[in-house]
């Protein structure tokens, strides 16, 4: 199966080499970072040394236009597209290191849920269509 992930701000392709890539802030950290393009499958690519503390909140930037990927239904997810066989889907992430949670959304609002603390956010996300 194979994932295309845009910036859900300026619709530039974040994953060209399979690996979904962005820039990722916390304090006066800064670094480029990879994410499995995988739901569900928290693999976390960083340069040598770099660590992210259990708990803290990132800020990820798109690579192309530099717009802070924050979700605005929700200040601690970041929001993506992705397109799954020519699907259009709109995709959360948590921010906070550690912190398993990921939903895919379909334009007809099926849901997909992933990660042990997903159930965090059952009663604060409001999903809107793509």
């Amino acid at each position: 199966m194979s994932w295309q992930y845009r910036c859900s701000k300026c619709g530039s392709v974040v994953n060209p080499g399979g690996m979904v890539t962005l820039v990722a802030i916390n304090g006066g950290a800064q670094m480029l970072v990879g994410f499995h393009p995988e739901p569900g499958n928290y693999e976390l690519y960083k340069p040598p040394g770099a660590e992210f503390e259990q708990g803290e909140t990132w800020d990820f930037f798109c690579p192309v236009c530099h717009t802070n990927l924050k979700a605005e239904n929700n200040e601690s997810l970041c929001e993506l597209i992705q397109v799954e066989d020519g699907v259009r889907k709109r995709l959360y992430f948590s921010r906070i290191a550690g912190e398993r949670a990921t939903f895919v959304v379909r334009d007809d609002n099926e849901l997909e849920i992933h990660g042990d603390h997903s159930g965090r956010y059952d009663e604060t996300v409001q999903w809107k269509k793509p």
